[in-house]
């Protein structure tokens, strides 16, 4: 209820009441009445009194029902005013608190405002630096290119150069044998080199008391091959092979062992022809898969200005050699290789009538699988040219 319908409320509910307690007072002083043994004027003094107390009090009432403010402020003033000072002092605090946080702020923003300027200049700064780093990356990056390819230039160079080595420890150990050769040839007709196997087989020997007959056999055939190689045209009817007892007892003992094995009986020296004795000694190793077909023993490169036939044939010659010293290096123990003569006479009619100043890489390949004493298969192809 708003104030001015309130104070009509009480100005009307006083008038009324007052005119009420009048009228009672009147005809209680007309009445004559008394109330409390007191006299009839007295009484209408007191029932005046208490009509303007009920007037009062009903006019208290009144507002109090219809206004919360009344009440607040009748009842809770005291309370109301402690609770504002006290929200004066933490206001005044806060007040003090926020002026301070303010002047931290300004100082803050201060502070950020200068490391922004240095922010800046070190950006700044640091555009030129991040420009040369960009350029030293780039560098490296190419610099790290040219390393790659030269390392994998000098890893070519490297297997190129080992297989030179290989080649020329090979072809060293060829001279060696050659220089070897030659001497034996001054001296006489060599027949029998050092080293060349006389006889050679596959044995399996399941029942221990079979080893014997064995080796008797295969030592037969070897004094055989010598006798006809060393005195020709004569009967072979004696023993010219000579095989100490010791490594023969050797032999036939390993022979009992399981599996599958490759006996050869070897030449120890150069024999020329016509001599009466042949040093040998048997040579005994496992059996096992020592060429696979496809497999590349050997390989050349005929260069663009060699189209000369005998030096075709001398190069052609050197492949070979090398192809058939991989083979004995991988464990094969047959003397020399097989190959087509046709094919490789017509190989070296085709290299000669090449066009002029093509390079053409030559390859010795195997034909056939060959286990250890089994013949070694092999042809030249014409593996590429440019």
């Amino acid at each position: 209820m708003s104030g001015w319908l309130l104070i009509l409320a009480l100005l009307v509910l006083g008038g009324v009441l007052s005119t009420l307690g009048d009228r009672l007072g009147s005809r209680i002083g007309k009445a004559r009445l008394s109330l409390f043994h007191l006299r009839p004027r007295r009484t209408a003094v007191l029932i005046t009194v208490l009509t303007g107390s009920v007037i009062s009090a009903m006019s208290l009432g009144l507002m109090l029902l219809v206004s919360q403010r009344l009440r607040v402020g009748l009842f809770e003033l005291d309370q109301l005013e402690a609770r504002l000072q006290t929200s004066r002092s933490q206001l005044a605090a806060s007040t003090i608190e926020r002026n301070r946080a303010e002047q931290d702020r300004s100082r803050s923003q201060g502070q950020l405002q200068q490391a922004e300027q240095q922010l800046g200049t070190l950006r700044r700064s640091l555009a030129p630096l991040l420009a040369q780093r960009r350029q030293l990356e780039a560098e490296r990056n190419r610099l790290g290119q040219d390393v790659r390819a030269r390392d994998a230039d000098i890893r070519r160079n490297e297997a190129e150069l080992a297989q030179v080595r290989g080649r020329i420890t090979a072809s060293t150990k060829e001279l060696k044998d050659l220089e070897t050769n030659l001497i034996a040839f001054r001296r006489g007709d060599v027949v029998i080199t050092s080293g060349q196997t006389l006889a050679s087989a596959k044995v399996t020997v399941d029942r221990a008391e079979q080893a014997k007959s064995v080796v008797n056999a295969l030592l037969q055939q070897a004094n055989l091959n010598a006798f006809r190689r060393v005195l020709p045209g004569q009967p072979a009817d004696r023993q010219i092979l000579l095989v100490p007892k010791i490594d023969v007892a050797k032999l036939e003992e390993m022979l009992t062992k399981r599996g599958s094995w490759v006996v050869s009986i070897v030449s120890a020296a150069n024999v020329l022809r016509g001599e009466k004795q042949v040093l040998a000694f048997p040579d005994l190793r496992p059996n096992r898969q020592v060429i696979q077909a496809g497999e590349v023993l050997a390989s050349t490169t005929i260069e663009g200005e060699l189209r000369n036939s005998d030096q075709l044939n001398r190069r052609l010659n050197l492949l070979l050699a090398a192809a058939y010293a991989k083979a004995q290096r991988q464990g094969t123990v047959v003397d020399g290789l097989q190959i087509d003569a046709n094919a490789l006479t017509q190989l070296n009619r085709n290299l000669s009538e090449r066009p002029n100043g093509q390079v053409v890489q030559l390859a010795a390949v195997a034909v056939r699988n060959a286990d250890t004493p089994d013949p070694v298969v092999v042809e030249v192809r014409w593996a590429q040219a440019r």
